[in-house]
């Protein structure tokens, strides 16, 4: 049998961190962080536990590129669904629905995933993380911002605490109410983008998460 052309070698990694990485954010969105093991995410993911170290230092930087993930990838559809547009406003309160949509979906992923930045290691600068910074600064800068080095950050910082506030537990913010109080702060129309509670919300970002994860076998070039 002759050995595996390097191309195909690739393709097998590729296709084996893409599934390591949905079967991280599926379980730990089913259990939770602590309850989840590396060896469990191996299984669901029908690889050897000793690949998981191969690709990620730990969990928690697994678990953290995998909402990675899930947040560039929910931003970037609900970003480009139909009907598209071009207009930064807009797109603004899309952005901002998807990232509150995540935290009004996926109340147990997202609340493991805010406890995961504030250890030490804070934010895994992986390609998933750049995608999402790439993202939310490109809508800041569409939206007419003369300084997106300094607005992004804000805007991260904003989304990021109203989704801690929706999350806290015992004392939730309803979203919401912190929708509106983004809208008004950047002067967006209430009816813009598709709010997390509504059923438009809801059907735009879907339940099956498989379609942000590329394990199938990639059509060859040939």
């Amino acid at each position: 049998m002759s050995p595996r052309s390097a191309s195909v070698n690739e393709e097998l990694r590729r296709r084996s961190r893409e599934r390591l990485l949905q079967a991280a954010v599926e379980l730990v969105d089913e259990r939770g962080f602590e309850a989840t093991t590396l060896g469990d995410i191996a299984d669901r993911a029908g690889s050897a536990r000793g690949l998981v170290s191969y690709y990620f230092p730990g969990k928690r930087q697994l678990v953290q590129s995998a909402v990675h993930r899930l947040m560039h990838r929910t931003l970037e559809e609900a970003l480009e669904r139909e009907p598209h547009t071009e207009d930064g406003r807009e797109r603004l309160a899309r952005a901002i629905d998807a990232i509150l949509g995540l935290a009004h979906d996926r109340p147990v992923l997202m609340r493991q995933h805010m406890a995961g930045l504030l250890q030490a290691e804070g934010f895994v600068q992986c390609p998933e993380q750049r995608r999402l910074s790439e993202l939310l600064g490109d809508t800041v800068a569409r939206c007419g911002s003369q300084d997106v080095a300094a607005d992004y950050p804000m805007l991260r910082a904003l989304l990021m605490g109203a989704v801690y506030a929706a999350l806290i537990p015992g004392v939730p913010m309803p979203v919401p109410a912190l929708r509106a109080e983004l809208f008004q702060r950047y002067g967006l129309d209430r009816e813009a983008g598709a709010p997390p509670e509504s059923e438009s919300g809801q059907e735009a970002r879907g339940q099956d998460l498989s379609r942000f994860f590329a394990t199938e076998e990639r059509p060859s070039a040939d």
